[in-house]
């Protein structure tokens, strides 16, 4: 299993970026996916996920109503479309994978498979 993320950039606060990840080497409808956030200083935390049909979702309470994540099985991709963007969100972003689903979703520690991290600046 591969995931590649990307999207990630400098944006001032209040602007949005979406991020994306690819995967390879697995079937993809079969993995429940996730986001975390790293920030600079700090342990990876739980951001939002979804199941694999992209029925249901899941987000921190901090990221809800501003952050939206979705899936397309068809293209192996998961986005994270991150709106009113704070410079609290500054940080890496990591996709993770997990076969089937994950019950503890927001535990990072439960997901086998992660990308590289795309990097998110956001200036006050």
């Amino acid at each position: 299993v591969q995931l590649q993320a990307s999207g990630g950039g400098l944006v001032q606060a209040g602007g949005s970026l979406r991020l994306s990840c690819a995967s390879s080497g697995h079937t993809f409808s079969s993995y429940f996916m996730a986001w975390f956030h790293q920030a600079p200083g700090k342990g990876r935390e739980f951001v939002a996920a979804i199941s694999r049909r992209g029925d249901r979702t899941h987000y921190a309470d901090s990221k809800e109503g501003r952050f939206t994540i979705s899936r397309n099985n068809a293209e192996n991709r998961v986005f994270l479309q991150m709106n009113s963007l704070k410079p609290e969100d500054t940080g890496v972003y990591y996709c993770a994978a997990e076969h089937i689903v994950v019950r503890d979703y927001s535990n990072y520690a439960k997901y086998s498979y992660w990308g590289q991290g795309t990097q998110v600046t956001v200036s006050s």
